[in-house]
């Protein structure tokens, strides 16, 4: 059997690190075991670790950034994100100019007990509507309360960091973080951003087709 040497090799390494754990100052020759000395293991949740400047704990939604390309959800190579949306016209950039059709999204899901946070989506986004939080403490008892929807993705961006330089030679685009207050996430206030901006693009287009 030629993996034996190697299933033994592991076993030995696995046996020493056991007991360089169990007997952290002199190893086997004292018998009186103080794991908690030779442990490494972080107590969470009585502990907790300070994650990494760019850690990849959860993904954050700017709504108003989003215009539902789809190019997010097309990327994923897990399929774990769901985005519906619809055409609304919205008023000319410029006076004289023509009654524009804008996407608005209805869903924005990110089903994360499939995602395996390789963070293409964040990458492949044109327009700065996806960002990484360092926030890893979402766990849930059941599975189907893993799949948060947009109003929960955008309470993420209060978790965000604020942009920090990359190492120099880096050609990364630079991320524009917003800023938020306290309230710009409850979906009542939401709601009525919404409404306040497509009623004049309704009057507007009512305006041009008669």
């Amino acid at each position: 059997m030629p993996q034996l040497p190697g299933l033994l090799k592991g076993l030995g390494v696995t046996a020493r690190t056991a007991a360089r754990t169990l007997f952290p100052k002199r190893g086997l020759r004292t018998l009186i075991p103080a794991p908690q000395q030779g442990s490494v293991t972080v107590q969470y949740p009585h502990e907790k670790e300070a994650p990494p400047d760019r850690a990849r704990g959860v993904i954050a939604l700017h709504e108003e950034n989003c215009t539902a390309c789809m190019l997010c959800s097309r990327s994923c190579p897990d399929w774990c994100i769901y985005i519906e949306g619809h055409k609304v016209k919205a008023p000319p950039r410029r006076a004289g100019g023509a009654v524009r059709s804008v996407n608005v999204v209805d869903r924005f899901d990110i089903d994360y007990a499939l995602c395996m946070y390789c963070g293409i989506c964040v990458e492949v986004c044109p327009f700065d509507a996806l960002f990484w939080s360092p926030e890893y403490e979402y766990s849930e008892p059941h599975i189907a309360d893993l799949l948060h929807d947009r109003i929960r993705l955008s309470e993420w961006m209060e978790t965000v960091p604020a942009f920090e330089d990359y190492e120099p030679g880096s050609e990364q685009k630079v991320r524009k973080v917003p800023d938020f207050g306290p309230d710009d996430f409850l979906p009542e206030r939401k709601l009525a951003d919404d409404d306040a901006v497509l009623a004049p693009a309704a009057d507007a287009a009512t305006s041009a087709d008669g």
